[in-house]
């Protein structure tokens, strides 16, 4: 499953992209590979982009997260220029390679992975936590703060009650979940990455929810990092920048 790190640029297309798809999606499995006892340290992921000329950058942060006492065990972050194009519907490709190259400086081994972002909940069930769990090996769950319509299917709002949820269901089947994790604050959107199903990614979600957040600890704590990491490079840039050169030369 490395050929994602190797594809050559002349596959950053959108036929080659989906025939990858194509063939990963048949081996989602939507059950949980995993016993919830043995789940320990839970992962966040997300990324963070700017443009710097015509060239495109991003910081990936993981954050790793004591899943019952919510401490923060470890923080790692890497920068990079990203080269593959964006195509709507394959962002998992143009993020992938940044992302496991991240996850290969980790101290701890998470047992589970979240990401900022769909997984299931996609129009070919491929968003990037489903995508990514065939190169991690792991369950993942897909944590999304706004719902992009799929087959012009809305989404029904749920209770405002904390915990409250409306399945998102497109042809009979359950893509996801619209979770209020605190009351009278707006949802998030909950999706089985892989490995997984979305009682328990919902279980596992309001677990890590605190009061400072909708979202989840180690989600928000990515979030927040790769915001702070992005604002520093670029400041880092810009100075070097005006000295007549580039850190990312």
């Amino acid at each position: 499953m490395n050929q994602l790190n190797i594809l050559p640029p002349k596959s950053f297309n959108e036929e080659t992209f989906d025939q990858i798809q194509r063939e990963l999606v048949t081996r989602i499995n939507l059950q949980n590979s995993f016993n919830m006892e043995d789940v320990h340290l839970v992962a966040g992921v997300d990324l963070a982009y700017w443009e710097d000329g015509d060239r495109t950058f991003a910081v990936c942060c993981i954050c790793v997260v004591d899943y019952f006492t919510h401490e923060i065990v470890e923080t790692k972050s890497l920068q990079d220029e990203i080269k593959v194009p964006y195509i709507a519907g394959y962002l998992s490709f143009r993020e992938l390679p940044l992302i496991l190259d991240t996850f290969k400086q980790l101290e701890n081994d998470p047992d589970l992975v979240m990401f900022d972002g769909n997984g299931y909940l996609h129009p070919r069930h491929m968003g990037i936590a489903t995508h990514a769990s065939f190169y991690l090996n792991k369950p993942t769950i897909g944590i999304a703060k706004s719902y992009l319509r799929i087959q012009d299917t809305d989404y029904e709002m749920p209770g405002s009650e904390s915990g409250k949820f409306t399945d998102i269901v497109i042809n009979g089947e359950v893509y996801g979940r619209a979770l209020r994790t605190h009351s009278q604050v707006k949802p998030i959107f909950v999706s089985c990455g892989n490995g997984i199903d979305i009682n328990t990614a919902t279980e596992v979600t309001l677990a890590l929810i605190n009061k400072e957040s909708r979202l989840p600890i180690p989600v928000r704590q990515a979030d927040l990092e790769t915001k702070k990491h992005r604002a520093a490079l670029k400041q880092l840039d810009s100075n070097n920048s005006d000295k007549g050169g580039s850190c990312k030369e």
